[in-house]
């Protein structure tokens, strides 16, 4: 009675007062197609239930299965320790610094098992900003869910019994198709500046609208991701971008403001009509790719992101009496070092952007033996199809991108005749169009030197 009077007095729902005692949804309240549940999520929760401990699928998975959509992953949230949950399984193994975890193999599926988490501890290790270092504090379910990023994302579904726990009216944020983050939005995002990244990308992902008091202090705040650690944030952005939905999410980043320190340059570029038209062909073709279930390679989405960087610079160090194929080398170093100060690249994805970048020249060459030696190339199918978005934003003449689409496709007798074929006048505006007359000479020069085996001599740089 005190409490219901308290709460005619402040206006306040009861999920404002006292978070501790959850919305409990029924099947029939809540809707999830048991059928959309992973069996090993589910065999996960069933042997830490048989062991006399709470388990339940949590956060995304959920949030996905009330809208109807089956989860790509699944996490499972219990008050077993992780040194209990590995004793529970054979494949279990416990990472993680900030946040212990336990990840679950059954083949290829990973199922991610975490403690509840308990309320914040002061004595938590924190950097200046105030961004948490390290919390292992294990807790109860309640103080699990106030520790959750989003409303959306802080309900738990038991399998067994089919009934949703919802602590801060995430399901009617759901309905309402609005993003909420938990607590005050200022406190959560200095906590961790990611929470930043993860709301422009579900907003973008959902096509949700996101709070206000969620959304205001974003562009003030922005900064504190350049404390995350690098690694952090570059695994952020990749799932931003491989979400299905990276035009939206860029555009939202741009809305944010949240995406100077990410992608430098970027607003230069689309500001350029050729860089705007490219970098959305590119990353509708990426967002067209994973709708579809086809693999999409995180080297060839970078390498579209930045290559109106590399094609400035490339140009530039022609203009000061480069050879074409060092200036596009020099020039991808630029860029990529310019790049890792913000974002952690890995070796595999900057060699692969190398290898697209350094491919585009040797597509100019249509005589002898190049064309035949650039079909061997490991990564011909991604140089070819950036190539063919170069062609379809204008950059340079689809002619180029028509030959090589009937010489990959031509037989034997069909490639010659292609060979034979004379490039239609103006075929392409790569980097010799930017050579002054001296930077011609040389090349000519180079060119005649080298005739009898029909290649430049820097381009072998490019082969190896």
């Amino acid at each position: 009675m005190i409490k219901k009077f308290i709460r005619s007095i402040l206006g306040k729902n009861k999920k404002d007062v006292d978070s501790t005692e959850p919305t409990v949804l029924t099947q029939k309240q809540h809707g999830i197609d048991l059928q959309l549940v992973s069996p090993n999520a589910i065999r996960v929760t069933q042997t830490l239930q048989q062991a006399g401990f709470k388990a339940f699928i949590v956060g995304g998975a959920v949030r996905d299965l009330l809208l109807s959509v089956k989860p790509k992953d699944f996490d499972v949230a219990t008050n077993a320790t992780p040194e209990q949950v590995k004793q529970l399984f054979r494949r279990a193994f416990i990472i993680g610094r900030r946040f212990q975890i336990v990840h679950v193999m059954f083949g290829q599926e990973l199922i991610e098992v975490t403690t509840f988490r308990g309320s914040s501890a002061d004595s938590a290790p924190k950097d200046e900003h105030g961004r948490v270092l390290r919390d292992n504090t294990f807790g109860e379910q309640h103080e699990d869910a106030v520790r959750r990023d989003f409303t959306i994302n802080a309900m738990y579904y038991d399998p067994a019994s089919q009934t949703v726990l919802d602590y801060h009216g995430g399901i009617a944020d759901i309905r309402a198709k609005t993003l909420r983050i938990i607590g005050v939005p200022e406190a959560r995002y200095r906590e961790d500046p990611v929470r930043m990244l993860r709301v422009v990308r579900f907003a973008a992902k959902l096509s949700f609208t996101i709070d206000a008091a969620t959304s205001a202090p974003i562009a003030v705040m922005a900064p504190l991701i350049n404390n995350v650690p690098v690694a952090r944030v570059f695994d952020e952005m990749l799932k931003l971008l491989m979400s299905g939905h990276a035009l939206a999410c860029l555009q939202q980043l741009r809305k944010e403001g949240l995406h100077h320190g990410l992608l430098p340059l970027l607003d230069v570029v689309l500001e350029q009509p050729l860089g705007e038209k490219f970098v959305t062909l590119a990353l509708a073709n990426t967002d067209a790719r994973i709708k579809q279930g086809k693999p999409v390679s995180p080297g060839f989405l970078f390498a579209s992101l930045l290559w109106h960087q590399v094609l400035e610079k490339w140009h530039a160090y022609q203009a000061a009496g480069e050879y074409p194929i060092p200036a596009l080398h020099l020039a991808a170093d630029d860029v990529l070092n310019t790049q890792t100060e913000k974002l952690a690249l890995q070796r595999k994805i900057a060699s692969d952007m190398r290898d697209i970048w350094a491919m585009q020249p040797r597509f100019e060459r249509r005589t002898g033996k190049a064309p035949y030696k650039l079909l061997e190339h490991l990564r011909l199918r991604a140089g070819f199809d950036f190539l063919l978005l170069r062609c379809a934003s204008g950059e340079i003449d689809a002619e180029l991108g028509e030959w090589w689409t009937d010489f990959i496709d031509a037989d034997g007798p069909g490639r010659e005749s292609l060979l034979t074929r004379k490039p239609a006048s103006g075929g392409s505006a790569g980097a010799a169009a930017s050579a002054g007359p001296a930077r011609k000479r040389k090349r000519r020069s180079s060119r005649n030197r080298n005739k009898s085996d029909g290649a430049d001599k820097p381009a072998s740089d490019d082969d190896a």
